[in-house]
């Protein structure tokens, strides 16, 4: 009997298993435990914004949209990037996208050829590595590093460029890091990929979740540049959309996006019409609901921090953007994953290994306060009494 594996593409067996859906496979045997794994809003869709959808699919906007979307939500988003950067920015400008994860993944399609490297640091998000080995690409990795705040540093880009390198994607505010890049650190890197013309795919999809008085910097608002930076964001985060899987590419080139568009054909033709209505109607509408989201989110960061470095031994990096907080265990003794499961076996509480973004998560841990006040305190709470039984 011939073996089903015979079927399968070499992209298929070598595809990189995610270290996040390890950890779920492994929870299931533990019915009790407090999910602090999850990087999804706990809140609601603004109702403003499901009335949107369901007045669409009232008026019959069921049909075939184009493959670069909606206008209306096109030009919703050059509005708020024409007044964001201090540039004009019009719907040609613009992409939607079947959310963040696409809008990465289209970015990659148009630029990539076969061979070529794209940078990468490391921690990062999980998808970057799999989507530039699917279009063929080679990913190199670029270590960030506690002692710089987790900021990507120019001279480390600078000694990861070759004659291959084609694109960099970077992503502040961080998953699953926390940490924002600041213009000091930005302009930097700016000079660095000038003086060398590679593109940034720049994944900004927790702009508005920042803390502290911070101000979110893009990449693309650097004039040298921003012929080179291509804005990835997403609906998902901002206004608790994340199964409407709404996102959206921007760039300053459009002819790079004319190409962009086209691209689309390829993948998914092109995406419902009554949801993109909503996701216009949501950036053009009232922000309250999102600076009001944004405060829960910055109290429970709180929460988590303040519980978290009672903990002997457990030091978290105090989150500045994002709702994830990465946590320095490396005086535990043990790797991330192992230290992941004892959490989970022995205290009942899930996190994710930091190894699962990245060799250099090595000794740490990612907990996301995307979640109730309850679960954080019950987590740290079973996290601390744990820790105090074991010893480190």
């Amino acid at each position: 009997m011939m073996s089903a594996n015979k079927f399968l593409s070499n992209l298929t067996m070598n595809y990189p298993v995610s270290g996040i859906r390890a950890m779920f496979d492994l929870a299931a045997d533990y019915p009790g435990a407090i999910n602090l794994c999850n990087g999804e809003p706990n809140f609601e869709t603004p109702e403003h914004i499901k009335e949107s959808c369901i007045q669409a699919l009232r008026e019959g906007r069921t049909k075939y949209g184009t493959e670069p979307g909606l206008p209306a939500m096109r030009q919703a988003v050059a509005n708020k990037y024409t007044k964001q950067f201090g540039r004009p920015y019009d719907m040609d400008n613009v992409m939607v996208t079947i959310g963040g994860v696409e809008g990465i993944f289209m970015a990659l399609m148009t630029i990539l050829n076969p061979g070529d490297e794209v940078i990468i640091p490391d921690p990062a998000y999980t998808c970057y590595v799999g989507q530039t080995l699917t279009l063929g690409g080679v990913p190199v990795r670029v270590p960030l590093y506690e002692e710089h705040g987790f900021r990507l540093q120019a001279e480390d880009l600078e000694k990861a460029i070759t004659p291959k390198t084609k694109a960099i994607v970077i992503t502040y505010p961080s998953n699953p890091l926390g940490a924002v890049l600041d213009r000091a650190d930005g302009e930097a890197l700016a000079k660095v990929i000038e003086k060398h013309n590679i593109m940034v795919i720049s994944d900004e999809v927790y702009e508005k979740i920042i803390f502290d008085g911070r101000e979110h910097f893009s990449l693309a608002q650097i004039e040298s540049i921003k012929d080179k930076v291509l804005v990835v964001n997403s609906l998902s985060k901002t206004y608790a959309m994340t199964g409407w899987r709404l996102g959206y590419v921007v760039g300053w080139d459009k002819d790079l996006m004319k190409h962009m568009f086209k691209m689309q054909q390829a993948v998914a033709s092109c995406l419902p019409i009554f949801t993109m209505q909503a996701g216009a109607d949501a950036i053009n509408g009232p922000q309250d609901c999102v600076e009001d989201m944004r405060r829960q989110y910055e109290r429970r960061r709180d929460l988590l921090y303040n519980g978290l470095k009672e903990i002997p031994g457990m030091k978290p990096f105090r989150t500045e953007g994002s709702f994830c907080t990465f946590i320095n265990i490396k005086d535990f003794g043990v790797s991330s994953w192992e230290f992941s499961k004892e959490l989970l076996v022995n205290a009942g509480v899930m996190t994710i290994a930091g190894t699962a973004f990245g060799e250099m998560g090595e000794g740490y841990l990612r907990i996301c306060f995307a979640n109730s006040d309850e679960n954080i305190l019950e987590g740290v709470k079973r996290i601390k009494e744990y820790v105090e039984r074991r010893g480190h």
